[in-house]
Parts: structure tokens; sequence; C-alpha cells
């Protein structure tokens, strides 16, 4: 465990983790590391939940609590099977923590090698063609405006140093297995603009569609990771998850909203703060409403202040209207009524201030008193019990010897009672046993069988994606083939083509026997590793349930009990170290074939 431990530590220095000098293994973790630990590797591995998290633990337990719960949830998206909650980071357990780490340091992008056989083609040379030319205008210094000769006029004039722009276009084509609407598709036939004059300069066409196939392939991309990491797992169809999905976002938004709108008083009567969010997200769902009409529902004391407000405004411009005062007397007067307005209105934002926090006091020293109260019952009504068992205790004092003598008879009686009870239940007690074990049993077998099915299902996706990435070199190949053929002269021999043809197919044909048979061995001996695994298994659980039913009895076959759930561990751990070095040894290799090969 100690190499491990190393490799891990090296890994978590590596993507911004402090871990001192020190520190050696993962046991010597504290919570606070392991939190930095966790959070960094996130970060690295998707950037847009990581970018959220804290890196320290907050000093409020409640708030280490909430910490530990997104890290365990963050844990769980990224595709983590293991156990995990908020103890996990608060009540570190080495074991857990390591395969944490471990988990989440084969999930860190890797950089691949640059392949050594360039494409070919006409489209390959293309962009090799378009990368030398823009690594060349890279490499050229960048000169003032005022300094510049005509040489720097091709690469460095002001039509060259325009900012790119983006703006959204609208393509005609739709997803596959998604019938579209026959007014949606008439309208991308014939009236939707072509890509090229749906931008409105010629400067921002390329960057616009360059956005528009990178928004395209990342939202395939993600897809296809999240359907391999999590979509195989609920065994439905990808329609119906995406539905599952879809609903699942829509109840969190609900949530979200209905929790914002339940608020305190202080936000209902958001008069006095008008730039509250709360405010805005209501108004931005009613619409250009006047404020007064966004509460739809309110208390007599607000209906009272309305109505009052309504009749003064009604005297005010009744006098106003009445009178037939001078032009200069009326702006006076309004002034005058506006700001007396302004202060009643200001008056009562205070008010209501005030009277919401005299509710919150009045409810939380309410809530106090009726705690206190429970709490004086629970007691009373425990000293009524003491005080009946004490009286009753009384009454039987003066004819000790008989109630003795009664209590004795009763306490046989029970015992025996007891007995019997036990006798009557060993006998339903057996054949339950045996029910619950052929269960367990034959649960097992489908959990092995469904975890084999799994398995199988994510290498036939591999084998999938390898086979088209075979296909496309293969046509990349023919589409060479069939240019160098068309630049051929016409007048050379057939024969030594046809010869070299049959001689290409003919190794072609010796590989795939040879694949055919390597293929057929590897799955004769995970068939066998299978059977070996099950009957391993059966083996320890029947060995196991034996000598636990005789450990009982005889400290010597509790001894043997001990060593023998030790050998299993060892026997594990043993396992599971070969399947590392396995694994690291593969790397070796791939590693060695990189290097040989640049």
């Amino acid at each position: 465990m100690e190499e491990v431990d190393k490799i891990l530590i090296h890994a978590l220095r590596q993507v911004g983790t402090e871990v001192g000098e020190n520190i050696e293994r993962v046991g010597q973790f504290t919570s606070e590391l392991i939190v930095e630990a966790v959070v960094r590797c996130i970060r690295v591995i998707d950037p847009g939940p990581g970018g959220v998290l804290p890196t320290t633990l907050p000093p409020g337990m409640s708030a280490r609590f909430r910490v530990g719960m997104s890290l365990a949830q963050a844990c769980q998206d990224i595709g983590y099977k293991g156990e995990i909650g908020y103890q996990t980071f608060l009540y570190s357990n080495e074991p857990e923590i390591r395969s944490l780490l471990m988990f989440l340091v084969e999930k860190l992008p890797r950089e691949s090698s640059e392949a050594s056989d360039q494409p070919t083609g006409k489209s390959a040379v293309l962009h090799r063609a378009i990368a030398t030319v823009i690594k060349a205008q890279l490499a050229v210094s960048w000169v003032p405006l005022n300094c510049r000769l005509p040489l720097h006029g091709e690469t460095q004039s002001r039509a060259a140093s325009q900012k790119f722009s983006v703006h959204p276009l609208s393509l005609p084509y739709c997803n596959e297995g998604q019938k579209s609407l026959k007014e949606v598709k008439e309208y991308k036939r014939d009236i939707l603009l072509p890509a090229t004059a749906q931008s409105p300069s010629q400067t921002s066409m390329v960057s616009s569609m360059l956005e528009q196939h990178m928004a395209d392939l990342s939202s395939t991309q993600e897809w296809d990771t999240e359907w391999k990491s999590q979509g195989l797992l609920y065994r439905l169809a990808p329609q119906e998850y995406r539905s599952r999905k879809l609903k699942r976002l829509r109840n969190r938004i609900k949530e979200q909203l209905r929790s914002v709108a339940m608020q305190s008083p202080e936000s209902i009567y958001s008069v006095c703060r008008p730039s509250s969010e709360l405010s805005d997200l209501l108004r931005a769902f009613r619409g250009p409403a006047p404020f007064d009409l966004i509460l739809t529902k309110g208390t007599h004391f607000t209906h009272t202040q309305k109505f009052t407000f309504t009749e003064e405004a009604t005297a005010v411009k009744s006098q106003v209207h009445s009178g037939r005062h001078s032009e200069g007397d009326t702006q006076l007067h309004q002034q005058e009524e506006l700001a007396l307005l302004q202060q009643q209105f200001q008056q009562l934002c205070s008010d209501i201030d005030q009277i919401a926090a005299d509710m919150r006091h009045r409810s939380v020293t309410s809530t106090q008193v009726f705690d206190e109260l429970k709490q004086r019952e629970l007691e009373n009504a425990k000293n009524q019990e003491d005080m009946q068992v004490k009286k009753t205790t009384l009454e039987l004092l003066p004819d000790a010897d008989n109630n003795l003598q009664k209590l004795q008879s009763q306490v046989e009686t029970g015992a025996s009672r007891v007995v019997n009870l036990a006798s009557q239940w060993e006998k339903h007690r057996a054949p339950l046993i045996e029910e619950l074990r052929r269960l367990k049993q034959i649960c097992s077998s489908k959990d092995l069988e469904s975890s084999t099915k799994l398995s199988e299902i994510k290498h036939l996706h591999e084998k999938i994606c390898m086979a088209t990435e075979d296909a496309k070199k293969k046509e990349e190949s023919y589409k060479q083939l069939v240019t160098e053929l068309e630049s051929l002269p016409r007048d050379v021999s057939r024969s030594a083509y046809t010869q070299r043809i049959l001689e290409i197919v003919g190794n072609i044909n010796k590989q795939k026997e040879d694949i055919t048979k390597i293929l057929s061995d590897t799955k004769e001996l995970q068939k066998e590793i299978n059977n070996l695994t099950g009957k391993l298994d059966r083996t320890f659980a029947v060995t196991d349930e034996l000598v636990f039913k005789d450990a009982k009895k005889d400290e010597s076959v509790r001894k043997s009990y001990k060593y023998l759930a030790a050998l299993q561990e060892n026997c594990n751990q043993l396992i599971q170290t070969i399947e590392d070095t396995g694994t690291i040894l593969r790397e070796i290799r791939d590693l060695e074939e990189q290097v040989g090969i640049s």
C-alpha cells in the first residue's frame, strides 16, 4: 500500500494539492487535506460543478455537514459507485479515502501522445497547410502601427487584426430519431436563409460556423460520456432516460422557486427594498405590471393602509381640481403632498420592519415556552409513575411474606412461559433461516449474472467505438488510394499489382485468424475466471456458515473462524495487488511502445 499511496500523493501534487513533505501515506491525511484533494481532482475532471466547491472546511459544524454532502454528491455525479457521505470527509476512514482517491486519480484526463502516422488525403493536406500558415503568422513579432514597413502590411494590416464576433445560426437539420413538424420542414426548405447569409458580416461567418460546430460536437460528446458512465446503470432506453432527467430538472426548479417564494415577511414587503432578487423574479414572471398588483393577497393591515391612501389621494385630487389655483401654487402644493406621502411611506416601512421583528421575537419566545411546557409535562408524568410505584409498594408492605410468595410464583410462571415460547420460536426459526439462506444465494447469483452482462455491454460499446474509428481510418485510406490510382499512369501492367493485392489479402486473412484465436482464448479464460470466482465465493460462504455455527461452542473453532476471516481478507488483498500489478505492467508496456514509436 505504501507504493500506491506514493503514487496517489504524487498525482495529487500535480493537480495543485498542497501535500506536505512529511506525509507519506493516506492515513496521515487530515479532513482539510482530504477535502482539498477531492475538490482539486473534481475541478480537473469536471470544471463546471467543481468550480463552486470550497477547498477548505468552514468552522461551523452545520456548514461542514453541507460541504461534506456537496462533495459526496459531486463524487457520485462523476461516477463513483462506493459508499460515500459526509462522514467520509469529516470522520475519515483510511480504506474508504484510499479507494476514493484512486478513483479520482484514474478519472483524471491523461495527455495522449501524438500518433506517428499522419493522416493522408486532400483534407489532411489542407489542414496541415492551414496549420503551417497560422504558425508562421504567429511567429512574426508584433510591430506598432506607426512603425510598420511595407513588409508587415500583409500579416499585420488593420484587416487582419479585426475582432471575431459570434452570431447564432439556424441550421436546417434535425437529430436522428426525432420527427419534426410539417410546418418546420417547410420553413427550413422554403424560408430559412443559408448559413452564409445569416451572419451580418463576412468576418464573423467563419467564427459563427466554428462556434456552432463546437457546440454540437461538445453536446454529442457529453451525452455519449454520460450515457456510458451513468445511463447504462439505469437500464433504460436513451429517450426514457432523457425524459426522466428532464423531469428531475423541472422538479428541482420548482422546489427552488417554491423555497424562494416561502421566505420571511421582509421578502413579502419588498416595497422598501425594490432591488431584491425575489421581487425581480416575480416581476419577470408577471410581466411589466405595477408592483402593487404583484401580491394578489394581503393582510387586513395592508388592505386598510391601501384604502386610507386611496381616500387621501381622492381627497387631494378633489381639492386640487376645485381650487383652480395658479400653476405655481399647484406645483408647490403637489411637491408638499409628495413629500408628505413619502414621509408617510417611509414611516409605514419602518413600522412594518418593527412589527416583523416583534413577530419573530414573539415566535421564538412562544417556541421556548412550549418547549419548557413539554419538558415540565414529561417530568410530571415521570414523577406520577414513581409515585404510583411507591404507593403500590407501601400498600404491599403489611403482608410482605404472602406478597413475596405470590411474586415468586409469578416469576416462575413467567420463566416457564419464556422457555415454552423459546422452544416454539426455535421450531419456526429453522425453516425461516433455511429460506433466508436460499434467497440470499439466489440473489447473489443474480447479482453476479447482472454484473457480468453489464460488463459485456460496456465491452460491446467499446468494440463499437473501435470499429467506428477503424471504419473512418479505412475510409480515409480508401480515398487516398483512389486519389493515387487516378494519378497513376494507365499503361502499367496489372499483374504486379494483382500479385501484391493477393499477398496483402493473404496476410489480412492470417491476421484475422490469429485475432479470432486470441479472442476465443480470452473469452474462455474470462469464463473460467468467472466460474472460479463464483465457486470461491460460494465455498467461502458455506465454510463461513459451518465454522460460525461451531464457533459458538468451541474456543478452538472460534480461533479457526478468525483465521478463516483473515485468510479471506489476505486473499482479497493479494488478488487486488495482482490486478493492480497487471494494470501497471500494461501501462508500462504502452509507455515503452510510445517511447519506441517517438
